[in-house]
């Protein structure tokens, strides 16, 4: 079985996120929690999620803090630079949790696709 530790980024708070935080315990897997409201989204990681699964897959269009904010602000979401750069400022708009597998990177929570990754974990 691979050695990379698995690191969760999301909000304590977040009812996804706990249940991923359950998923993971339950699954016995150990794991790091990055708190985006304690320590900030770090950039070069939001570049690489952004690459990897694709701004429409980051960007949470569905929350509060999407609906909250006014069409100049969603407009910046549109360019690159400006989508990073509102997520950096509103981390809520992240879609959670954002995991980081060591080998891949997965964003929400599916405990379907989570337990096929552990199975093509544990047969690496």
């Amino acid at each position: 079985m691979s050695t990379h530790t698995v690191t969760i980024y999301g909000i304590p708070n977040c009812d996804t996120v706990k249940k991923a935080r359950a998923w993971l315990a339950e699954h016995g897997v150990p794991h790091a929690f990055h708190d985006f409201k304690k320590l900030g989204v770090p950039p070069d990681r939001l570049q690489q999620w952004l690459q990897a699964a694709g701004p429409e897959r980051v960007l949470n269009r569905q929350g509060t803090t999407w609906r909250r904010l006014d069409e100049a602000a969603q407009a910046r979401a549109a360019d690159p630079a400006g989508l990073a750069a509102l997520l950096a400022e509103q981390p809520s708009l992240i879609k959670r949790p954002v995991v980081e597998w060591g080998d891949a990177i997965t964003v929400g929570f599916s405990p379907q696709a989570w337990s096929e990754r552990l199975a093509t974990r544990s047969a690496a």
